[in-house]
């Protein structure tokens, strides 16, 4: 008797993508160091981060064998975690941990867990599986945009509360992003959109600091000290840099060199072509982050497809204001650089993001083969 059956063919991850990620984590690890060398602790920092790099990839390997469908299902019970999370970080002492007036981090002792980060992650997961869901409901259009604005809502007032302003409009943004390319909701979110700017003007206009940093920053950068400082560094650097290691911005000239001024670290110490290096490197991984997004949608693959937008933006809307602001394009705010800053909870959300990413690929790339054979 001639019997058939499908069998299902295995896929690996995209080695160029793979290759270029890899080679992103490293970089960044050594130019971490090279920026930390200014202060006295800088071993123990570079101990901490290749832990966090290598929890990253851990956790990253196993993302990989994890079907998408599994983030579905726990996308809902994540985002409800994140929050809890987000809440506890104004726990006292020793839980929460107060940096500078803000309520950002929850002790681990080892190291200081941002919520931020894995609600970056835990947003575009549970919106991918919101948008579908909503796609069933078209004849109440306000009630299900609704639901939308108070599940951002929801993460925006924590974060507020925390003082991340960076945080609450890369979600925002990434969120508002994803229902314009479901094609959900187009009035409303014209809408909600220009309501939301002005709520952002009021916002800083109340506020006489941050008002004063984005007046000070549009009638002359240079009296920003923290973009001042990285245009020397990257002037520095010329075409070839100073050599790994030899910029001298970092020493208590620059504010957080190791993680949000680490692009003006790279340009004075490796120059123009350090800093194209990266550029290139993000555009790489980026332009196939959206493809993969695409080939996703048009296998029919809506789920995946959301999710791998959501990340590619995010990423993009991240290394987009980070870069700007060491350029002096933009006015200084605290956005780490995506595989290349210091810190556990960005660099291992980021790899685990990244390798959700390939594991989108890797799912649109699986056929099924039909065989034959005598029973």
């Amino acid at each position: 008797m001639l019997a058939k059956e499908s069998i299902k063919t295995r896929q690996t991850p995209d080695k160029s993508l793979l290759f270029a990620i890899l080679a992103m984590i490293v970089f960044g690890w050594i130019m971490s160091f090279s920026a930390s060398l200014a202060h006295f602790d800088s071993y123990n920092w570079f101990i901490k981060q290749t832990i966090f790099i290598c929890a990253g990839l851990t956790f990253g390997l196993l993302v990989l064998k994890v079907p998408l469908s599994l983030f579905k299902k726990v996308s809902v019970p994540l985002f409800v975690l994140t929050l809890i999370l987000l809440a506890m970080v104004f726990l006292p002492s020793p839980i929460g941990v107060n940096v500078n007036g803000s309520y950002r981090w929850i002790s681990f002792g080892f190291f200081n867990f941002q919520p931020s980060e894995l609600m970056k992650l835990a947003m575009i997961l549970y919106m991918a599986g919101f948008l579908i869901r909503q796609e069933k409901d078209v004849r109440r259009p306000w009630m299900g945009f609704l639901k939308t604005i108070l599940i951002v809502s929801a993460a925006d007032i924590l974060l507020l509360l925390e003082m991340d302003i960076g945080a609450t409009l890369i979600i925002s943004l990434t969120a508002i992003a994803m229902l314009f390319v479901a094609g959900s909701y187009k009035t409303q979110l014209g809408i909600v959109v220009s309501a939301f700017i002005g709520v952002v003007f009021i916002f800083i206009l109340t506020d006489p600091t941050r008002l004063y940093r984005l007046t000070s920053y549009l009638s002359d950068p240079s009296q920003v000290h923290q973009t001042w400082q990285a245009l020397i560094g990257i002037a520095r650097g010329g075409w070839f840099g100073t050599g790994l290691g030899g910029g001298i911005q970092k020493y208590s000239l620059l504010p957080e060199p190791q993680t949000d001024m680490i692009f003006a670290v790279i340009g004075e110490e490796l120059g123009i072509l350090g800093m194209l290096f990266v550029l290139l490197s993000y555009t790489y991984i980026l332009g196939k982050g959206f493809n993969i997004a695409k080939i996703a949608l048009k296998k029919g693959r809506k789920y995946s497809s959301f999710v791998a937008f959501g990340i590619c933006t995010w990423f993009a809307m991240q290394i987009t204001v980070n870069i700007g602001m060491n350029l002096g394009l933009l006015p200084p705010k605290g956005f780490t650089l995506p595989l290349l800053s210091y810190g556990g909870s960005s660099i291992i959300f980021s790899i685990i993001s990244l390798a959700i990413l390939m594991r989108v690929d890797m799912e649109s790339r699986t056929s099924y083969v039909k065989q034959r054979e005598y029973v």
